[in-house]
């Protein structure tokens, strides 16, 4: 996107995004993609004008459907030649480079699609829409339905049958094991900022975007120094559960004993849960 809204035959302009990487469906089935969320145009190149897209028209389609198959499909390319792919079981015909090469060819003959339109209930429901999947993994509990036997019972939206809700029960070790294709490698970010929204420049850069739009200010709503809330309190004003009221009896009141050491078994560096 960066490259296409960059090209003075389309936008002219550098754009910022962000991009949340989305890997399951409703069955929790493998389907990895990127939602992102791109304001409707750009800094120009010195920097001193806001440049915005056409109305009802962002980038062609086209353009950066080719693009993003060109790129993705030379990853692969050369982690083939540095040696670092490796294929097992029904995957074991790729080791042969010719084979391999006709798999990447047929890719190349495929049409790639990418989605792009504007949020017809406005921006605040986009966001809150991919802020739904920033920070849990594959399933919420309350499409959880039993858990007995051995077997995982949750419920799925089927979006092909006119997004009826149905249920789908799965072994446990199968639940398990569609479960753990999301959790994320170490080291892997979920969230990814681009353009003039990329952390090293944001602030400076959305200052300037706000300056040539016209727009105020945000006022800061961070709490002054010194006055911030416990996090026991704003656990229950959030929730109306009190951290100090013993879960069992309901009446006596949690203190707190003793403070666990860390494990020696965890990593001494911080796990990202995300």
């Amino acid at each position: 996107m960066k490259t296409i809204a960059a090209d003075p035959q389309h936008l002219g302009a550098e754009i910022g995004f962000f991009a949340v990487l989305h890997t399951w469906g409703q069955t929790l089935q493998f389907h990895p993609h990127l939602h992102c969320v791109v304001p409707g145009g750009g800094l120009s190149p010195d920097g001193q004008r806001w440049i915005s897209c056409r109305p009802n028209f962002f980038l062609p389609v086209r353009a950066l459907s080719r693009l993003f198959r060109r790129l993705f499909l030379d990853l692969p390319q050369t982690a083939f030649d540095s040696g670092k792919l490796q294929f097992f079981h029904a995957l074991e015909s790729l080791r042969d480079r010719h084979i391999f090469g006709q798999l990447l060819e047929r890719m190349k003959s495929c049409e790639w699609v990418v989605y792009a339109k504007r949020p017809f209930a406005g921006p605040q429901q986009v966001l809150d829409y991919v802020g739904r999947y920033t920070h849990r993994v594959a399933i919420s509990n309350n499409r959880l339905l039993h858990i007995e036997d051995g077997h995982v019972t949750f419920q799925w939206k089927d979006y092909r049958d006119r997004n009826e809700l149905k249920t789908m029960t799965l072994s446990a070790d199968e639940f398990i094991r569609r479960f753990l294709l999301h959790v994320l490698p170490d080291g892997f970010q979920r969230i990814r900022y681009y353009g003039f929204l990329a952390n090293r420049y944001r602030k400076e850069k959305l200052e300037r975007c706000r300056r040539l739009l016209g727009m105020p200010t945000p006022v800061d709503l961070s709490p002054a120094p010194g006055t911030e809330k416990d996090y026991r309190k704003r656990y229950e004003e959030l929730t109306g559960v009190s951290l100090h009221q013993c879960p069992h009896c309901k009446q006596g009141r949690m203190l707190v004993i003793e403070i666990l050491p860390r494990s020696p078994c965890l990593s001494a560096t911080a796990i990202d849960s995300s």
